[in-house]
């Protein structure tokens, strides 16, 4: 495969980090962001001619178009996005804090929007490109005290579907990558809001194993590895429209999956009720 050019959101540090590190040891270039370029000076001192270093805020759509045109005009076109960068937001529903919210949404959902329309005609234009949505167990399970990111992510999900069937005709693929724990960092980054104690047999318990036990939930995850597998995949034009990542995230999605089909079977008879008789 010919040399790429790879745009990465959030690639200070985490998954984002390694997913540019991967894909310069495959020779690809990577046009890396953070909302301030200064804390990606180590990879682009590291790879200068092979490393665009940019900053773009995610709720800045101006930033956003800024960037995708600065990456298109350096070498000719993006091949691969990878919308990694994201927010978390440990709250009850009832904690949570509209600007918050707000602020969750507007990174993790309209931002990943507004980075795919922007990089869109360009990959329609050569008829090529992927794009990699960075999702989440948690797009598919949710649970307390993580609502919100559920949401986002479970948003994500739906944009991506849909995506992937526009554009599948167009030459571009589409992939939704579901990390379960892995040691990205986003747990110690996580929003937070004041505590109600009505919620502390619930959302603040699951907190406290977030918090306390990141060691147990997160240490069977290596970034690292995932970076390759996306690297690999891209290579190889073989890819499934959603990846779990992790034995954790398969086992919580599937039995999600296998939960929610039992559910609509049981109450089946109803659902079939709803038509004029």
């Amino acid at each position: 495969m010919s040399t790429q050019t790879w745009f990465i959101t959030g690639a200070s540090s985490g998954l984002g980090a390694s997913v540019a590190n991967a894909a310069l040891r495959a020779g690809h270039r990577v046009a890396v962001t953070a909302r301030d370029k200064v804390r990606l000076e180590k990879l682009t001192e590291a790879h200068p001619d092979a490393v665009l270093p940019l900053s773009m805020d995610l709720t800045k759509p101006s930033e956003i178009k800024a960037a995708i045109t600065t990456a298109e005009k350096w070498h000719g076109g993006i091949d691969v996005l990878v919308n990694n960068a994201a927010l978390g937001y440990l709250a009850a529903i009832e904690e949570g804090e509209e600007q918050n919210i707000r602020t969750l949404f507007d990174t993790n959902v309209f931002g990943v929007a507004s980075t795919i329309r922007a990089v869109l005609p360009g990959m329609r234009a050569r008829a090529s490109g992927t794009i990699i949505n960075v999702s989440s167990l948690n797009g598919v399970v949710s649970m307390p005290a993580l609502g919100y990111y559920s949401a986002s992510k479970h948003a994500l999900e739906g944009l991506t579907e849909a995506l992937s069937q526009e554009v599948a005709p167009l030459g571009i693929k589409v992939l939704s990558i579901q990390p379960g724990g892995f040691r990205t960092g986003i747990v110690e980054r996580n929003l937070r809001s004041p505590k109600i104690d009505a919620y502390d047999p619930t959302a603040h318990a699951v907190m406290g194993i977030l918090l306390n036990d990141k060691d147990g939930i997160y240490a069977p995850g290596d970034p690292d590895r995932i970076a390759e597998i996306l690297v690999d995949l891209v290579k190889s034009g073989d890819m499934p429209q959603r990846l779990g990542m992790g034995a954790d995230s398969w086992g919580a999605i599937t039995a999600k999956l296998d939960e929610r089909r039992a559910e609509y079977e049981q109450w089946k008879d109803l659902s079939h009720s709803t038509y004029f008789a």
